[in-house]
């Protein structure tokens, strides 16, 4: 057992003053079996301690069912036995580029601008969460025998709102939950973030990627004493579908990284290892100085230009780093780093002009130790009207488009149904508050795709006509004020200026995959042309020799010439695929294959590339 505390100018372990090395690895993006060589990396880098967010959505997707809470317990206590220390961000808010910024869709549907405030209800909900999770902490603090030196209140607060009394509440409520580590807030290194944020009586945190000695200028302003500490130093970016891929250089990341520690100050690395949005949980942002214009959906992979790249491999940023932080260790030499995971192969389902495998490896990994390019043979295909029938909710029928959350749809899409009525001429076509792509088909046929939150089809729309509209959500906006809002259509649909009321609508969530006794229930005709709207089933053979099902093992996974959609392997869903980029590949962990024949499934709802 250890007494951690916050001191006038240190951080004190046991009387003594003692620097924190952090590097933020997110067990909900790693997969289980690879915790202990991601931790191991981050030992190698020259770190004493692992920071980790929660999201909240992941562990309760339903009000009151929750999901493998413990896997938070288990990653504490890998860190342990890999030699770190631990910092938890519980949230309930935790921003991270995740889906709805880690908040339920079920609590954020009907409470609205409500959430993240002093409101009764919200607080209600919260407080379940935390009495359900915070015990699992609480035991493994290490004023009690385990890793973890401090949690912190709410996240980046001060860029949100001024809710003092909410921050109070959960001050209180992690201390009742039994938390006795110090607590802490982080923050913007802006006037307005810091006041709007931070509590009295609780260590303020900065985050920022360069300028350290301004940054901590401004935090000095309002916290004149206590260690100082950047507890997200961005040391790279994360990707939106359809930009440019984002990459700092990295000496300039390491000479930030000697800034900060220059100036006497703690430091975490955001994000050391970022590993991979599995399972469709991206988020998205919205565009703009103040994050409130067009839609910014966040791509699959969390590479981030981290100094361990999405596979687990040291980059140059990892052996900048670890020169830096090898002034830190006090002459003691820095571990070795854990064996580098090996590269299977590369797999690459066909693409729409009947392409296969070519031996071309995917942008950033090399083609050194790998088992060459594999073709995934498809073998079945199913219409999406088809899956839907099999896989999808009760369809329900309303005077006005239900969104997402009425539908309880997380992930996934929602098919919208409506007649036209007639007779009448020909109109456009419509639709207010769409939110994000509608693909849409009149009497069968695709009419076009629509996007923003105003969108009008091409061709008019006679009257008599049967529309379709299959609205798939890219993602629940994760950071600024209009985080949690709602999905699919919030308005209405319009021909000409008139409201289509009368409208049947029925989701399919992405968890309706996770079964493969569900999905074998699916009719699948012949092998459809790669790229074709519907789900699409695959094989793929994979020889013991090449070691699948090792966590120190992986594939990446393309799919050229295709749309957008989703992919699963063996019934695990490694995420969005979209052919504008910049991604081009999909990270397949080891321990998710298996010898002999793989299963792939590519949910493809975009049609093509765009």
């Amino acid at each position: 057992m250890g007494d951690f505390t916050v001191g006038d100018e240190d951080f004190l372990l046991d009387g003594r003053p003692v620097r924190l090395l952090s590097g933020a690895l997110h067990y909900f993006r790693v997969h289980e079996s690879q915790w202990g060589h991601r931790l191991a990396m981050l030992r190698a880098m020259g770190l004493n301690c692992v920071e980790t967010y929660v999201p909240w959505n992941l562990h309760e997707p339903g009000p009151g069912r929750y999901e493998d809470v413990g896997a938070l317990g288990r990653f504490l206590d890998a860190a342990r036995a890999a030699g770190l220390w631990a910092i938890v961000r519980p949230g309930p808010y935790i921003c991270a580029e995740w889906e709805n910024g880690g908040l339920p869709h079920w609590l954020t549907g009907p409470l609205g601008r409500r959430a993240r405030t002093c409101d009764a209800e919200y607080l209600e909900r919260v407080d379940r969460w935390f009495r359900v999770l915070l015990p699992q902490v609480a035991e493994r603090g290490i004023d009690r025998g385990g890793p973890v030196l401090m949690v912190q209140v709410e996240n980046e607060y001060g860029s949100y709102g001024t809710d003092r009394a909410y921050l109070e509440h959960l001050a209180g409520l992690l201390r009742s939950c039994g938390i006795t580590v110090p607590l802490f807030t982080s923050d913007g290194p802006e006037d307005h973030m810091l006041s709007g944020g931070s509590l009295p009586g609780v260590l303020a945190t900065a985050n920022f990627g360069s300028g350290a000695r301004e940054a901590f200028g401004v935090l000095r302003r309002h916290q004149p004493s206590g260690p100082l500490m950047c507890m997200e130093f961005w040391c790279g970016w994360f990707d939106h579908w359809g930009t440019g891929h984002v990459v700092r250089d990295a000496a300039d990341a390491a000479a930030t990284l000697e800034e900060i520690l220059a100036c006497g100050a703690s430091v975490n690395i955001y994000m050391a290892h970022g590993g991979t949005n599995f399972g469709g949980w991206s988020g998205a942002n919205r565009a703009g100085e103040l994050h409130v214009g067009a839609l910014e959906p966040t791509v699959t992979s969390y590479d981030y230009d981290a100094p361990i790249d999405e596979a687990g491999r040291p980059t140059e940023k990892f052996w900048r780093f670890r020169e830096v932080l090898a002034k830190c260790q006090g002459g003691r030499p820095l571990p070795e780093l854990p064996p580098e995971p090996v590269e299977l192969a590369v797999l690459r389902v066909g693409s729409a002009d009947g392409d296969t495998a070519d031996g071309v490896i995917p942008d950033g990994v090399t083609a050194e130790g790998s088992a060459g390019s594999l073709a995934v043979a498809l073998d079945g295909w199913a219409g999406l009207g088809e899956v839907l029938d099999v896989l999808g909710g009760e369809e329900r029928e309303s005077p006005v488009p239900p969104t997402f959350e009425e539908l309880d749809v997380d992930r996934g899409l929602v098919r919208y149904r409506l007649d036209v009525p007639g007779p009448r001429q020909p109109y456009a076509l419509g639709v207010l508050g769409l939110r994000d792509v509608a693909t849409v088909y009149v009497d069968g046929v695709r009419a076009g795709v629509l996007d923003g939150e105003e969108a009008t089809l091409r061709d008019p729309v006679p009257g008599g006509a049967a529309v379709e509209l299959w609205v798939e959500s890219l993602g629940r906006v994760n950071y600024g004020p209009r985080s949690g809002e709602s999905k699919g259509i919030v308005g209405g649909v319009l021909h000409e200026r008139q409201y289509l009321h009368g409208v049947r609508a029925r989701g399919l969530r992405l968890d309706a995959f996770d079964s493969p006794e569900a999905v074998g229930k699916v009719a699948f005709g012949p092998a459809g042309v790669a790229g074709a709207v519907g789900l699409h089933r695959g094989r793929v053979e994979l020889a013991p020799p090449r070691a699948p099902g090792a966590p120190d093992a992986y594939v990446f996974l393309q799919l050229p010439g295709w749309g957008r959609g989703f992919v699963w392997v063996n019934g695990f869903c490694l995420g969005r695929y979209w052919g504008v980029g910049p991604q081009r590949s999909l990270y397949v962990p080891g321990a998710v294959l298996r010898g002999g024949s793989n299963e792939v499934w590519v949910l493809e709802v975009g049609g093509g590339v765009g």
